[in-house]
């Protein structure tokens, strides 16, 4: 029975890449972005939950984000949630909702959000050659069990070293994308 699945390779690699993406995404800018806050945990009836399952954050203001919490109950652990997430926001709160006004970005805030970015980098390339390791076992485990030839595994190596490079570089251009946006701004 073979192990080795090139499309489970490849969604694996893939999934690496989008989830540094989601990742570069939540870094700030400079402007107002509710994906900014996905990150964001709160310890809420004895649990830690994404903010996205206690409350709803828009983004009324260029330069504002609103996080309108759902149980008033709930609104000090969100507050404690973003502090904690230390984002370089400070949560003003009216009511049920916490206010969360964007600062300008420093010169150092900045290069350290880039450095941020390049470490999501490392950890989504880290991941991706996780896969291929994974991967590579797979077929040495099917080459040993006679499902396919020395020259397959060869082959087949080969096509996961290609995969590992595509996705490995599909990473770094992300990183480099979101770390030039973070320094020009």
């Amino acid at each position: 029975m073979a192990q080795y699945d090139k499309a489970d390779i490849e969604r694996r690699m893939n999934g690496a890449v989008e989830a540094l993406k989601g990742d570069l995404g939540g870094l700030r800018t400079g402007r107002a972005n509710t994906s900014l806050l996905d990150p964001v945990v709160c310890e809420v009836y004895g649990a830690m939950m994404p903010l996205s399952q206690v409350a709803t954050v828009s983004a009324p203001e260029p330069r504002m984000l609103s996080v309108q919490v759902w149980d008033k109950s709930n609104v000090s652990a969100v507050e404690k949630g973003i502090t904690k997430a230390n984002l370089g926001l400070n949560p003003m709160t009216d009511g049920q909702t916490v206010r969360l006004p964007m600062p300008d970005l420093t010169e150092e805030r900045r290069k350290e959000l880039a450095k941020l970015a390049g470490q999501y980098a490392e950890n989504a390339k880290i991941a991706i050659r996780n896969v291929r390791r994974d991967g590579m076992e797979m077929l040495k485990a099917d080459e040993k069990s006679k499902d396919i030839s020395e020259d397959e595994r060869k082959r087949l190596e080969d096509d996961v070293q290609k995969l590992t490079d595509k996705y490995v570089s599909e990473a770094d251009d992300a990183a480099a994308k979101k770390e030039q946006e973070i320094l020009t701004q």
